[in-house]
């Protein structure tokens, strides 16, 4: 018995010699060999050595470094290059063959604040998310009842939430103008928020203050539902905001901080460096009388701005919305401003000398 039952298996070994090593597995297995047999016949494979586990670890870390780098770079070159561009002007024909600006913002608009007279537009009254433009009304309905701008505040942790900027934390002891000189200056949304909420009206009617407000003041196409602009139902048209950053700059308490490069905040021993958000402001190559920043997705980049010509002493509103980058929206400003210097003598009935642009960082 012993006999016959391995003659199936020397016959195999035997027919071995003329199958190929796929041949024999399969006989084998049809031969019902014990499974420990079956297993002793077929080869295991050679475990990779922790040399090879370790270069192929090595291989697989730099591949996914190897593509960060190149798309930081293509990025890098990209930015480079739309840097280059927005600090080209752009001009076109208007249909009375007029060459006039060709701005690459969503809207824009040149405004005379002396004669309420619109003197160059693109899709001024389109209504628009302005983002943190809005800070400019929080801050005009915050002063209208002339608060104590030492009163000491704390902040709290719902102004903090999601605030996105800010230089503030819950529990921070800071006072009423330290919070409008971060919202103006630093645009700081926490601020915007706990403005509201120690105003007299509280959170909610602050909202509904800001509105009543915009209302008095004829700005037909703005509307606001948050305090920062963190919201893209805050809209607003170029037109508006000219008129509003025009209405804000006879006020000191406002423009005078927004003519600011830096804010110290003081905390105790520690002193937090607030910096201006806006680069007319930091960079100094244009007077300016008021201004202010904003950025959400849903807006773009936008800029509000009072400017005082030069020579001539006359102020023009110049508002960007939609811009493409955060540079872009500086540039166009610029542009637009000097264009109009150019020609002012036309447009002021006045001369004046257009201001010389500074090469971006």
């Amino acid at each position: 018995m012993e006999l016959r039952s391995k003659l199936p298996v020397l016959n195999l070994y035997s027919a071995a010699r003329q199958l190929s090593f796929a041949g024999v597995v399969a006989a084998l297995l049809l031969s019902g060999i014990p499974a420990a047999a079956q297993a002793q016949a077929t080869p295991r494979p050679k475990p990779s050595s922790g040399k090879k586990l370790t270069l192929s670890k090595t291989t697989a870390a730099k591949r996914p470094a190897a593509t960060s780098r190149a798309r930081t770079t293509s990025r890098a070159r990209v930015a480079a290059q739309a840097l280059r561009d927005a600090q080209q002007p752009r001009f076109k024909l208007d249909p009375n063959g007029s060459l006039v600006p060709d701005v690459r913002a969503e809207a824009a608009i040149l405004y005379n604040p002396d004669t309420g007279k619109v003197l160059w537009e693109s899709n001024s009254q389109d209504q628009r998310s302005i983002a943190s433009i809005t800070k400019v009304m929080t801050a005009t309905v915050f002063l209208e009842n002339s608060p104590d701008l030492s009163e000491r505040v704390v902040v709290d942790r719902n102004d903090v939430r999601a605030a996105s900027t800010t230089y503030l934390r819950a529990g921070y002891n800071v006072s009423k103008g330290d919070l409008l000189h971060l919202l103006l200056i630093g645009s700081d949304n926490a601020a915007a928020r706990a403005l509201a909420r120690v105003s007299i009206y509280g959170s909610k009617d602050f909202i509904d203050r800001m509105n009543q407000k915009a209302a008095e003041l004829g700005l037909t196409s703005t509307h606001y539902e948050d305090p920062s602009g963190l919201l893209s139902a805050n809209v607003s048209s170029a037109y508006d905001m000219a008129r509003l950053i025009t209405y804000v700059s006879g006020d000191d308490r406002i423009a005078g901080i927004m003519r600011k490069q830096q804010y110290n905040l003081e905390l105790g021993r520690r002193t937090i460096s607030v910096h201006s958000t806006n680069q007319l402001v930091t960079r100094g190559d244009v007077d300016v009388q008021a201004g202010k920043t904003g950025f959400i997705r849903s807006a773009g980049y936008c800029l509000a701005t009072l400017l005082r010509l030069p020579q001539s002493n006359q102020t023009v509103a110049v508002v960007v919305l939609g811009a493409k980058s955060n540079a872009g929206r500086f540039w166009e400003t610029r542009h637009l401003f000097n264009w109009l210097s150019a020609k002012a003598g036309d447009l002021l009935a006045t001369t004046v000398e257009a201001a010389a642009p500074t090469p971006a960082n």
